[in-house]
């Protein structure tokens, strides 16, 4: 099986939204779902030197996240209808609405928080990643309208071996939960962020 991935270079994003935007553009999305969001992760401290000064480890960046494909996904393995099916010809991850009875199961069950409930259709929706395009031969609507080249998006081998192995940043979840096609470069304030103390600076836009 072919299986698909994201890239993502956090220290070209700029926090500008433009891909969370075009997805919900492209998708028709309602105000109140995302399918890729924004997260602004934020932390550090002053520390107090000997002669009285004071310096800042303050950090702050931006992740653009959305659903990772994973290899063990926790929306199909937990949907009790089938309604969440991972493709077998490109890996991708999608919901049959024919199939889907608005339970939430998927929503409670991703560590990612990827697919969302669209209450006025009694359905779960999320990012299939833009799958006809795909197999056009494009890429997803966020990669092509990312301003900053900070998104990629192919076969996950051939994103590891051109941009590394690294799938962890704060605030996601640790990879190990489900195994995301995800590759991540990170800026230098997200190397040991969560050390530090982080927090998610706009969890009202997120939610």
């Amino acid at each position: 099986m072919t299986q698909y991935g994201f890239y993502f270079d956090s220290s070209r994003c700029t926090g500008c939204k433009t891909c969370e935007l075009a997805c919900k553009d492209y998708n028709d999305l309602g105000a109140d779902i995302l399918m890729r969001k924004i997260i602004d992760f934020e932390g550090g401290a002053w520390n107090k030197g000997a002669d009285g000064t004071w310096t800042t480890e303050a950090f702050g960046y931006s992740v653009s996240a959305g659903c990772n494909h994973c290899d063990n996904p926790a929306c199909a393995m937990n949907c009790p209808t089938g309604a969440m099916v991972k493709d077998a010809d490109t890996g991708l991850v999608s919901s049959n609405p024919e199939v889907c009875i608005g339970c939430g199961t998927c929503v409670q069950s991703c560590p990612y928080e990827v697919p969302k409930l669209d209450t006025a259709k009694s359905q779960c929706v999320k990012c299939d990643g833009c799958k006809d395009r795909v197999l056009a031969g494009g890429k997803p609507m966020c990669v092509d309208a990312c301003p900053l080249h900070a998104l990629d998006f192919g076969k996950i081998e051939d994103l590891r071996s051109r941009y590394g192995s690294v799938s962890d940043i704060d605030p996601l979840p640790d990879s190990s939960l489900t195994g995301p096609n995800l590759v991540v470069k990170l800026t230098q304030a997200a190397e040991g962020a969560g050390s530090k103390g982080g927090f998610v600076a706009n969890p009202l836009e997120v939610a």
